[in-house]
């Protein structure tokens, strides 16, 4: 049966290898989470707005705030990966095994992305520091992110982490050499790894927007998706791709692009 759904995995992905009805209930569950991490980061920008840098936030507050980020951009996304591992892998059994299992993959998933968390925090408090010495610098920094961002949406590299995640069942089967309690936690930050290899140009963006500017974490978690998932993800993320480099391009001129680097948004001394 794994075989079978290896292969079935490897042509179309995650989601297509598995009846509707096997996805259906875990898939709820996790965009449940999602929604719940979602409505925590609105209420949160409402309260803190969208300041620049890490908005004075010291590295542990920053980091739990990060994880309700990235559980709710990504959650949507990883939840095939999941389902896949834990119920043609793993071979657990159904009900509460089944669940706690699941929820040890996520765990190890957010994990990966808590670390890149540091990196992240460690990029706006010094992109604050050179909008604080140098407003003009700061934007040329914006222009580059966008770039960045854009050409690495049309690299190998990219092409290379992005197949791992729309077909994973290679690294899954590969998974099956671990062994231990915390083997599914493993699993999860080993595949969250592979995914933050995939999504880090997308996610330098925020710096330049404002990392709690929800209307464009809403459209990074639907690009996110969207490359994972549609059938059209590959040509999608490079137009996507080619939109960015565009926007940074247009940043020269119009700054107001760049309300993570812009002295309008930093906060009242």
């Amino acid at each position: 049966m794994a075989d079978h759904a290896g292969t079935a995995a490897s042509a179309t992905g995650p989601v297509q290898a598995l009846p509707l009805r096997q996805l259906a209930v875990p898939w709820i569950a996790v965009a449940a989470l999602a929604a719940v991490a979602w409505g925590v980061a609105v209420v949160l920008a409402q309260s803190m707005g969208n300041g620049p840098g890490t908005m004075g936030l010291a590295l542990l507050p920053f980091l739990g705030l990060w994880v309700v980020m990235m559980a709710a951009m990504m959650l949507p996304s990883v939840a095939p990966v999941a389902v896949l591992w834990t119920r043609l892998i793993s071979g657990a059994s159904a009900g509460t095994p089944r669940a706690v299992r699941m929820g040890m993959f996520l765990s190890g998933y957010l994990l990966a992305w808590a670390t890149c968390g540091v990196a992240a925090f460690a990029a706006l408090a010094g992109a604050a520091r050179l909008l604080t010495a140098s407003p003009a610098a700061a934007k040329w920094l914006g222009v580059a992110i966008f770039a960045a961002a854009g050409i690495y949406q049309l690299t190998p590299w990219k092409d290379w982490c992005l197949r791992r995640c729309r077909s994973p069942i290679g690294s899954l089967m590969y998974y099956l050499g671990f062994k231990g309690r915390s083997r599914d936690i493993r699993v999860g930050l080993h595949h969250g790894t592979t995914c933050a290899g995939c999504c880090w140009g997308l996610m330098i963006v925020l710096i330049a927007v404002g990392v709690m500017n929800i209307a464009v974490m809403a459209a990074l978690a639907v690009v996110i998706f969207a490359e994972k998932l549609w059938r059209y993800g590959r040509p999608f993320g490079r137009a996507v791709g080619a939109l960015l480099v565009a926007t940074g391009v247009l940043a020269i001129w119009f700054p107001w692009l760049l309300p993570g680097l812009h002295v309008s948004g930093m906060p009242a001394m």
